[in-house]
């Protein structure tokens, strides 16, 4: 086994998913022991005093603080998660970045595209490595059907869906968090669910070129929460608020390709839990990926067109990631495993200083496109995307 360097990590706001970042850190070793950097857990940033001492006492992180800013000072931390809501997103990640840390930061990366800007160029300005928390990528099945489609085993892609459905604030009691106010969680579904769709459609069929889209809310008034929680908490007996952001998303989308496609995405889904995939058709065949049969690819290839067969593929070693988790086809692979292989590829790119997976650029890209989505809701009409 090769020497390994240790670094020191702070991850910011420590809730569900400040937890899958430091668990990720915990099991990459595991997973990847032949790594040059091994994370040690240095710093955990919370507001709420409780969720610090579970850092302490259960993921082994040396200190805790109620003040992101301690992070810039710690000569001891030179890698940051940042898992905070999304209106913290720019401040924190550029911060961060201008101090010489790396940085994994959680999607959408702000409120906008500008936002996501600010931070990728305080990265590229300081020369630092980022990561960026598009995990469904990441997902050997995922990164097969990549591979199929550029080899062309589906011939050239005509039309695609994405679709990201899910039940989480489906319940009218579903506590008023952060994620429901435009100041502080965005544009609603689009930053949540959509951010991912989009990250799905370009790294599978490159960019987007056109988008025409329409948002709801359906339900508008939810109780405010009584403390901390995370964005599946109740809040009975609360008093009512405004829902300021969207529930769900119908968006058509013109590739440069000249493939079409669609995104629909919803947070208000009843009977939908993690209903997260994707289905694409081409001139000789198909594929599609349900992320509940995560390690399971459908694929229809060949030269017949009429009454094609469809067979199921199971992912083994030698797709994409799975053989640092499982030595044979069949056995699945779990959500945090995605977060495992976002670790190692951040980590890969800071000891050998150029990227590897989701970066800034990405989030990026994602954020420019989700922009013109809420542009065309508000224009009633298709709209460009930046190239």
């Amino acid at each position: 086994m090769p020497e390994q360097r240790t670094v020191g990590v702070a991850v910011v706001g420590f809730g569900w998913m400040g937890q899958v970042h430091a668990r990720s850190y915990a099991r990459v070793r595991h997973h990847y022991p032949n790594l040059a950097l091994a994370p040690r857990p240095v710093l955990v940033v919370d507001a709420e005093r409780d969720r610090q001492a579970d850092a302490i006492d259960r993921y082994g992180f040396e200190s805790g603080s109620d003040d992101w800013r301690d992070v810039l000072a710690a000569d001891r931390v030179q890698v940051v998660s940042v898992t905070a809501p999304n209106f913290l997103h720019r401040e924190i990640g550029a911060a961060v970045t201008t101090a010489g840390k790396h940085l994994w930061i959680e999607k959408p990366v702000g409120l906008s595209a500008a936002d996501a800007r600010a931070v990728a160029g305080s990265a590229t300005a300081a020369g630092v490595q980022s990561a960026v928390g598009f995990n469904y990528r990441n997902a050997p099945a995922v990164e097969h059907a990549r591979e199929l489609i550029a080899s062309g085993a589906i011939g050239r892609v005509t039309n695609a869906r994405f679709r990201l459905l899910s039940d989480y604030a489906s319940h009218p009691l579903g506590a008023l968090s952060w994620r429901f106010e435009r100041a502080q969680g965005g544009a609603g579904v689009l930053g949540d669910l959509a951010s991912h769709g989009v990250d799905l459609a370009r790294y599978l069929l490159g960019e987007l070129d056109s988008v025409v889209a329409d948002t709801a809310v359906f339900i508008g008034r939810r109780p405010k929460p009584s403390g901390a929680g995370s964005h599946f908490a109740l809040a009975e007996g609360g008093e009512l608020g405004d829902v300021e952001n969207e529930d769900y998303l119908s968006c058509l989308v013109r590739f440069a390709s000249g493939a079409r496609g669609a995104v629909e995405c919803s947070r208000v889904s009843v009977g939908d839990q993690c209903n997260y995939g994707f289905e694409i058709h081409g001139t000789q065949g198909a594929l599609s990926w349900d992320f509940r049969r995560i390690g399971e690819l459908q694929l229809s290839s060949g030269v017949d067109y009429l009454d094609q067969p469809v067979r199921s593929i199971l992912v083994a070693p030698g797709h994409g990631e799975l053989a640092s988790f499982q030595p044979a086809a069949g056995i699945a692979m779990g959500y945090d495993d995605l977060k495992v292989i976002e670790a190692a590829r951040f980590l890969r790119s800071i000891a050998d200083g150029s990227p590897h997976g989701a970066t800034l650029a990405d989030a990026v890209a994602s954020a420019v496109v989700l922009d013109c989505i809420a542009e065309s809701v508000q224009r009633r009409g298709w709209v460009s995307v930046p190239s």
